[in-house]
């Protein structure tokens, strides 16, 4: 059961209507609708603020702004992860970047609140703002540590000397732009108050972190709070935490003891959720005749908002990619007024590698060497800077069956001499690492008088799938058809995890889900075996074999639901979980990753610089595969991310007032149907008994580490034009096209 490439689970829900979203819930009858009202200046603060020329526009219930917002709680740093931790919203006058919440209307429609909302009159103090990330990359500093604890610099050997002797030198620098999560539904929520008590159907990912913010947020207990996400419309990091629009509609729904509704624009997005932050990355590469890196230094330089310190690890998949005696990463952050930076997918990671893949493609240019022969030549042996052997690593097998797939042979090996008509082609490819991370999560599953499983748990599913493959591993496990399990998610009163987000929540939550079967397999043995009334009394358990819903020993076989009805009729079930990776002994004794390789086709046109990707081709090493099917969706997904992330995504900032001027989607582009044509992913046959008892790695963002400097790689090799400064546009080509005479 676990690996086939069964339909989701919840696929039917998810067509007809039947798996709602935050703001589609409905819960306490007709529910009010609030609109966020967004800062004009980019830094300073209200010297005044009348909300009555909203107040009395028709339908108008309430407006919220810092007068007359209750008394928050504050950031505790104390607090190990920033998404737990409180969220104070219209706490203040001043403000901290543009669109930042001034106010919020709430009326008895949302055309009424949106109406209203600019009628609010503010007046501010403006004050000069740092919003251009080049101008001020002299006020960098080093942080203590990057995100969850990472290391900010490292050190081996001693760079500078190695760097020095090298034969054959890469030292580029590649910048990147400001990025954005715009998941297919909306940031919402719909706060519903109980009494004392507030149900907050809310769109985030992780149940606990939100359960924790809000209470947090508002000081009060944590059992006043209940969290339902049951269904999430994507996230990609944006809704690891809870944002602006949960925090007011909670205030709300408490003032006013009804129902309230608050929904983020698509341009409010923008401003009002973190995004990925613009860097600076210079990397240097120092090799010997024969290709092999004797030096590899990865230095990141990135913005982080001046309040709220985020440092992307980008640097931090080069530390355990190729091998090279002398090597360094470091880590700068500039400070800017501007939103701060948050999680999105693949943090770091792609980022990361899009510099560094793009830079040992100029290094196999260089030395003259086939780009998948280089990174081969390359392959660690063991980790190269934590000196711990690998767990499971298939890197070399991703390039070689990449290359056989791709039909990499025919690849040109003089850059702009392959031609299609007016099209200059040319192929690509790059390496992908992402580090493979382990939450606490804890899943409870109970078997039922009639041989029905439920698997519990607040863990999320973000449209990865999450259903289907707990349903999977607890059919399996029990020996039951899927279809007699049920998986319920996304409550704050079912058994804690870490939700969905960094690749870790397929791994954790069903490792959790197994652990809890195991245990209630061993419940069920016990009670078989030692029961007269069962055909399987007496028996070494030992042997037992559990399939088509009976417990199997020998040759004789008792029912599940026999066993369950005679026995304990209330039904029987057990928990299972996970630790920290901190607390993992096989973490601290591994390195621990999932690997891939990218291989791109691509077609620039010879006269207007037009690049079309023609076809691509990943394949990845991830332990363990619980869907086949999802699993492949997710790294497809990640893939078309790369791609954006090469020739389309790109967030511009007005220097002026600190507003991101491509804030819809008008603007800021990604890839529609018509940009990705042929598109395959392939998984190779894995089992990562270091990672989990089920062998299995997380994949989410595996697909778009490295995706895009496989691109960048194509399009050199369609014209000869090395793009340093992401994405590719037309512009950044033109200038340079090769003749267009065919």
């Amino acid at each position: 059961m676990i690996g086939r490439s069964l339909n989701r689970v919840d696929g039917p829900l998810k067509v007809t209507g039947g798996a709602p979203y935050a703001y589609e819930q409905w819960d306490g009858g007709q529910p009010l609708y609030g609109f966020i009202v967004g800062a004009t200046i980019g830094k300073g603060r209200i010297t005044r603020i009348d909300p009555s020329p909203a107040e009395r526009a028709p339908g108008v219930r309430l407006v919220l702004t810092h007068l007359n917002t209750p008394v928050q709680g504050t950031r505790d740093e104390s607090i190990p992860f920033e998404y737990w931790r409180a969220y104070p919203t219209l706490s203040r006058p001043e403000v901290r970047h543009y669109g930042e919440a001034v106010a919020l209307v709430v009326a008895t429609t949302f055309e009424q609140a949106r109406a209203a909302a600019a009628l609010v009159d503010v007046e501010y103090a403006a004050e000069a703002g740092h919003f251009d990330f080049a101008a001020h990359q002299d006020q960098e500093y080093a942080p203590k540590h990057l995100i969850v604890g990472l290391r900010t610099d490292t050190a081996v050997g001693d760079f500078g000397d190695g760097f020095d002797a090298a034969a054959i030198k890469v030292d580029q620098r590649y910048t990147t732009p400001y990025e954005f999560s715009q998941a297919l539904e909306p940031h919402a929520c719909l706060a519903v108050p109980h009494g004392e008590d507030l149900t907050v159907y809310a769109a985030t990912q992780i149940v606990d972190a939100a359960h924790a913010s809000i209470a947090a947020t508002l000081r009060l207990t944590g059992e006043r709070i209940h969290i339902v996400t049951p269904y999430v419309g994507g996230g990609f990091g944006s809704k690891l935490r809870i944002h602006a629009e949960a925090i007011l509609a909670v205030f709300a729904a408490r003032a006013l003891r009804q129902p309230v509704k608050v929904a983020l624009t698509r341009q409010q997005i923008f401003h009002l959720v973190g995004l990925r932050p613009t860097s600076s990355q210079r990397v240097r590469l120092g090799a010997g005749p024969d290709g092999r890196l004797v030096a590899l230094g990865h230095e990141v330089t990135m913005h982080t908002n001046r309040h709220i310190e985020y440092g992307e690890p980008t640097a931090t998949s080069t530390r355990s990619l190729y091998a090279a005696p002398h090597r360094f990463t470091r880590t700068r952050l500039v400070p800017l007024d501007l939103p701060q930076g948050e999680d999105v997918r693949a943090p770091g990671d792609a980022p990361g590698l899009l510099a560094v893949e793009s830079a040992m493609d100029e290094l196999a240019d260089a030395v003259g060497m086939d780009p998948v022969e280089l990174r081969i030549r390359n392959e660690p042996e063991r980790d190269p800077e934590r000196g711990v052997p690998f767990s499971d690593r298939q890197l070399v097998d991703c390039l070689r069956e990449g290359a056989r797939r791709f039909g990499w042979e025919r690849r040109p090996d003089k850059p702009a001499t392959l031609r299609d008509g007016p099209w200059l082609v040319g192929y690509g490819v790059s390496a992908a690492i992402r580090g493979h991370f382990q939450g606490a999560a804890t899943a409870r599953v109970r078997l039922d008088a009639d041989g029905t499983a439920v698997v519990q748990s607040d863990m999320t599913d973000i449209g990865t799938g999450t259903y289907t493959i707990l349903s999977q591993v607890a059919a399996e496990a029990l020996g039951l058809p899927v279809e007699r399990v049920r998986v319920e998610l996304g409550r704050s009163e079912l058994p804690v995890s870490v939700g969905s987000g960094g690749s870790w929540g397929a791994g954790n939550s069903s490792t959790a889900v197994y652990r809890a079967c195991e245990s209630l397999r061993e419940k069920l043995l016990i009670t078989a075996t030692g029961d007269a009334r069962s055909s399987l009394h007496g028996l070494d358990p030992a042997g037992a074999v559990f399939s088509d819903g009976s417990v199997h020993i020998g040759g004789r076989s008792d029912a599940l639901s026999e066993i369950i009805a005679r026995t304990q009729p209330e039904g029987v079930e057990a928990e299972g979980s996970t630790v920290w990776m901190m607390e993992e002994p096989n973490y601290a004794a591994y390195s621990i990753h999932t690997y891939g390789a990218h291989f791109v086709e691509v077609g620039v046109d010879a006269y207007t610089a037009e690049i079309r990707l023609r076809r691509m081709l990943g394949v990845f090493s991830a332990g363990r595969v619980l869907n086949a099917k999802t699993a492949r969706s997710q790294l497809i997904g990640g893939m078309i991310w790369g791609v954006g992330a090469a020739l389309e995504e790109e967030g511009v900032v007005d220097t002026r007032t600190g507003a991101f001027v491509t804030r819809d989607l008008a603007n800021y582009l990604v890839p529609v149907h018509a940009d990705i044509p042929e598109i395959d992913a392939v998984v190779l046959d894995g089992f990562d008994d270091k990672a989990n008892v089920l062998g299995a790695k997380g994949l989410g963002e595996l697909g778009i580490c490295g995706a895009g400097a496989a691109v960048a790689n194509a399009v050199f090799n369609a014209t000869g034009i090395r793009v340093r400064d992401f994405p590719i546009t037309l512009d950044k080509l033109l200038p340079e096209l090769p003749p267009a005479d065919i």
